[in-house]
């Protein structure tokens, strides 16, 4: 489970590295074509960044709040209430099949 996420969390830094590429591609395109200067273009790229690093700050909060939700399930009290709902199933499906016993022999 936690190889799980630890893809998952390097998925989402491969695909922030990707985007962070793609926008400075798309600024220094900016600033070529005179659209922009290259300090207006730095200030962008330092502005989405931050807000990069707010949003992966945001959602691995999120995530790690997430994870110990999931581990808080796994704590004795919940396992022994599960065995107990267990044991009480198992006790009424016997009932039904001992009746049926009763009621074949004459």
């Amino acid at each position: 489970m936690i190889e799980s996420f630890k893809k998952t969390l390097l998925a989402g830094l491969g695909a922030a590295v990707v985007t962070r590429d793609k926008v400075m591609e798309g600024l220094d395109d900016f600033v070529r074509q005179g659209k922009i200067s290259a300090a207006e273009a730095r200030a962008i790229a330092e502005k989405i960044a931050a807000e990069g690093r707010r949003e992966f700050e945001q959602a691995s909060a999120m995530v790690g709040d997430k994870v110990r939700d999931i581990l808080s399930y796994s704590d004795g009290k919940h396992l022994a209430r599960i065995e107990a709902l267990e044991a009480r199933v198992s006790a009424l499906e016997e009932k039904p099949a001992r009746a049926a016993k009763h009621r074949a022999k004459p």
